[in-house]
């Protein structure tokens, strides 16, 4: 780890943060990914003390830490514009190490879900990541560091639920819970040695009152509240297919082929290719302008993402999932970047502690949506058409996004040709 973090300083001091949160940000999503596939059956297998339905606890021990991490998100935004970035990444990720570990000892599935609803109050990686990056990267390029931060998210996306079904068939549940919360506590490692943080705390004065003036000067920022509007039904889109595909798919599919392995195939893929798209389309918004690459995402998306409802073959579905993916690597960086640009460098914190906060809020309401959609529908129509009205609707969303997109001031690039070698040297 020495010899890594010695070639490292080399580098200008954003190249070396963006660097040094590329790996730790890539071991916490891995480890944080590796859990949900099997979180359901963990709740199956632990049981309830107090004979609640095990469906209900299957459902709560997601929601739970979606609703906390949405109350508890623009807190942690507003102290880190008091006391600096990196000590809120450092939360997260030794806050999370202790508390992931903690479940792989839960005795019940209310345990489980009280651990949830705490790990959601006390993390929030990908926040304090995305305002540590903004806060040091020019803002020139802004798009491509916040791209590169996006792919080692998508990359963890990817590999950790791999990773976790393994590990639970070989050595149980519990097992995969410790190893993430090594993999966590090996994140916090890496930031805490090897990113320099330059912090001079604006003069307050008052903390609260700071807090609420900080979220009101960040929501009255024009475009602010349009660019989380567009986080919001972007990440609503893409959350009403989490429990859809993977009760779509078995219809979808003979019985003679493998569904689980087909079903984290079609959800792999959508994040390998966002993976991929991530860095070069933040770099292409750092040029062009990231509205106008967030616009093309969004309407390429709305292509992709409806014809969903009406595939008749898994590889169908699997080719879109792919094309999917590499929409969502233009989505994602480009309303962090807009966000970034649109902020001012003292409130970066409080105005991705707020993103983080709708993020959330999306995340808790877009399962609902999907499995409405989906009973409301089948209801009439048979079981088969809700799912497809489901999917339907997730492209839909995107159409919406579009029109939100639209309204936001264009991002502009800079004027000055970047020269590369002086962002290598660090001027």
């Amino acid at each position: 780890m020495h010899r890594w973090l010695d070639r490292i300083h080399r580098f200008a001091p954003w190249q070396r943060t963006l660097a040094v949160m590329f790996v730790a940000t890539l071991l916490t999503t891995v480890g944080f990914s590796m859990i949900f596939p099997f979180l359901p059956n963990y709740v199956t297998s632990l049981g309830s003390d107090w004979g609640l339905s095990l469906v209900f606890l299957a459902g709560a021990v997601f929601s739970a830490q979606a609703v906390t991490m949405m109350l508890a998100s623009p807190v942690w935004g507003a102290v880190a514009d008091r006391v600096g970035r990196k000590p809120m990444v450092l939360r997260a990720m030794f806050g999370g190490a202790v508390i992931v570990a903690l479940m792989g000892f839960a005795r019940s599935a209310e345990e489980l879900v009280l651990l949830r609803a705490v790990q959601g109050l006390i993390t929030g990686v990908i926040s304090a990541a995305n305002a540590l990056v903004a806060s040091q990267a020019p803002e020139e390029r802004a798009g491509f560091a916040l791209g590169t931060l996006q792919t080692a998210m998508t990359s963890g996306v990817a590999l950790g639920p791999v990773i976790g079904g393994f590990l639970a068939d070989e050595y149980g549940y519990r097992a995969a819970f410790l190893i993430t919360g090594v993999l966590l506590g090996a994140g916090g490692l890496l930031v805490l040695f090897g990113v320099d943080e330059d912090f001079r705390p604006p003069e307050r004065t008052s903390r609260l009152s700071g807090m609420w003036a900080d979220w009101r000067r960040v929501l009255r920022t024009p475009g602010v509240a349009r660019t989380f509007a567009a986080r919001f039904t972007a990440w609503l889109a893409r959350g009403t297919l989490v429990p859809i595909l993977p009760l779509f798919i078995p219809l979808l599919l003979t019985g003679t082929e493998r569904v689980g392995t087909f079903t984290g195939l079609v959800i792999g893929i959508s994040a390998a290719t966002a993976t991929l798209s991530a860095t070069a389309l933040g770099d292409l918004g750092d040029r062009i302008g990231h509205r106008s690459v967030l616009i093309a995402s969004a309407a390429a998306a709305t292509v992709i993402y409806l014809p969903m409802a009406f595939v008749a073959a898994g590889w169908q579905l699997l080719v879109l999932s792919a094309l999917g993916g590499v929409t969502l690597g233009g989505l994602m960086p480009s309303l962090s970047a807009l966000l970034s640009t649109a902020t001012e460098a003292g409130e970066v914190g409080s105005a991705f502690g707020l993103d983080n906060a709708v993020v959330a809020a999306s995340r808790a309401v877009a399962p609902l949506v999907g499995v409405g959609v989906a009973s409301i529908v089948g209801a009439y129509a048979g079981e088969m058409i809700g799912y497809r009205a489901a999917l339907g609707t997730s492209g839909l969303l995107f159409i919406v996004t579009i029109a939100i997109a639209a309204s936001l001031p264009e991002s502009r690039p800079d004027s000055r040709p970047v020269d590369e070698a002086a962002l290598a040297a660090g001027d």
